[in-house]
């Protein structure tokens, strides 16, 4: 475990120093804005209206897969706790919704994220930033009444415990919602290996039915898998990408993974 996350911090670093979207050599999800295929994981992800009073270089360093935040619901009062914080996209927007009253915990266990954090909230009083592992997060048991994670979770080798974690810190009633990336049909050991060389954040991807029963066996209940996008990768564009696969692992890729 401490390897992966040896891996994991160094790369999610790299990226957020190099203000880059880490795209190829391991990189986290990647993308440009108004692609629609497998390398378009981070951009298109909120609606307009969500990111409005959102500072651009904020929204810029994000490396989610999805909108956790909207799913959310955020109510004036709450207490939010966000897994993999990151540079701190969902906790400006949490932030915002929880109001005055509420609170906001960032959780990250990457300094570099957590200093960009740092100064892109700054001034946000009800925004708490903590470092620490979501295998085990330093957090008392039933005092959180949202959690929101955003293309994390996959990257844990120890995804049950996890959410084991989620379902500890959350009060009787609380709500989880995630975005993260999940395989629809099952692929190939090669292909997975080759995907996550591009994309780091597809490395631990679930398939959405597994995903599924963690949670409920981690306590969950009235789980629910919605699919945000399905991704989409064109032969000829992974054949410049995976120049290492058959036509017909190419095309094992093709609609196999999706952000849900």
């Amino acid at each position: 475990m401490d390897d992966i996350r040896k891996y994991v911090k160094e790369r999610y670093a790299k990226a957020i120093k190099n203000n880059s979207s880490c795209c190829g050599s391991g990189g986290c999800c990647c993308g440009t804005a108004g692609s629609s295929d497998v390398f378009s994981m981070t951009r298109g992800n909120y609606d307009g209206a969500v990111l409005e009073k959102t500072p651009e270089h904020i929204s810029d360093q994000s490396f989610g897969c999805g909108d956790p935040f909207t799913e959310a619901r955020i109510q004036p009062g709450e207490t939010v706790l966000d897994l993999g914080s990151g540079a701190g996209l969902d906790l400006f927007l949490a932030s915002e919704a929880a109001g005055p009253s509420g609170k906001v915990i960032g959780l990250d266990m990457t300094d570099e994220m957590l200093e960009t954090a740092a100064e892109n909230l700054r001034g946000l009083d009800n925004v708490t930033l903590v470092k620490g592992y979501i295998e085990d997060m330093p957090l008392e048991s039933g005092t959180v009444d949202v959690i929101i994670s955003n293309c994390v979770i996959n990257l844990s080798p120890d995804k049950g415990q996890v959410l084991k974690e989620a379902f500890r810190v959350l009060r009787p009633g609380g709500r989880f919602c995630v975005s993260d990336t999940v395989f629809l049909r099952p692929v190939t050991k090669r292909t997975v290996e080759n995907l996550a060389a591009w994309s780091g954040c597809i490395a631990g991807a679930l398939q959405e039915a597994e995903y599924a029963a963690l949670m409920e066996e981690a306590g969950f209940s009235e789980v629910e898998v919605r699919r945000t996008k399905v991704y989409e990768v064109p032969d000829a564009l992974a054949a410049m990408a995976f120049p290492e696969l058959s036509a017909e692992e190419r095309n094992e890729i093709n609609g196999a993974l999706a952000s849900a």
